[in-house]
């Protein structure tokens, strides 16, 4: 296992059904021994979290780490919240865009990049019900397209 190569633990499919994403960054994630021991066996998930600034700094609520069987007294709580490490321009960058365009912080996915666990984070702008119902009938029209596609091969 090289020191780049990246094994995805959870992503976020809901995220990019609800939400345009404009722009992703890569923030590493405060984390406890038992977490990452966790996370190796692949329990997470981020369904209901969310990301949050206070004072500066950026937080993910919500993101459930089940505890580990093998774990003892140091065991954390599955839902706390886990401070996201990121450079200082970086999250100044990402707060100017969420005060000023009305922008909000999704996290996307969570994977390991080498040894170090790290969250995608997506700068993303609200979809609208029609928006939301155009991609489900693009991807039904891509769908049809590739079944009659595959019985035309068939046939010949």
């Amino acid at each position: 296992m090289g020191k780049d190569s990246i094994k995805c633990i959870a992503s976020n499919k809901k995220a990019r059904h609800d939400y345009f994403i404009e722009q992703t960054y890569e923030a590493g994630i405060s984390l406890a021994g038992t977490e990452v021991k966790s996370l190796r066996m692949g329990k997470c998930s981020l369904k209901e979290s969310y990301i949050r600034e206070e004072k500066g700094e950026l937080f993910i609520y919500g993101m459930n780490i089940s505890p580990y069987e093998k774990g003892n007294i140091f065991n954390k709580d599955p839902l706390r919240v886990r401070k996201l490490l990121m450079h200082r321009y970086e999250i100044n960058k990402i707060l100017g865009s969420v005060s000023v365009k009305g922008y909000t912080i999704v996290p996307l996915q969570v994977y390991f990049k080498g040894s170090l666990v790290k969250v995608e984070l997506g700068l993303a702008k609200g979809k609208k019900l029609y928006d939301k119902r155009e991609d489900i009938a693009k991807r039904d029209m891509k769908r049809e397209a590739e079944r009659a596609m595959k019985v035309s091969v068939g046939r010949s």
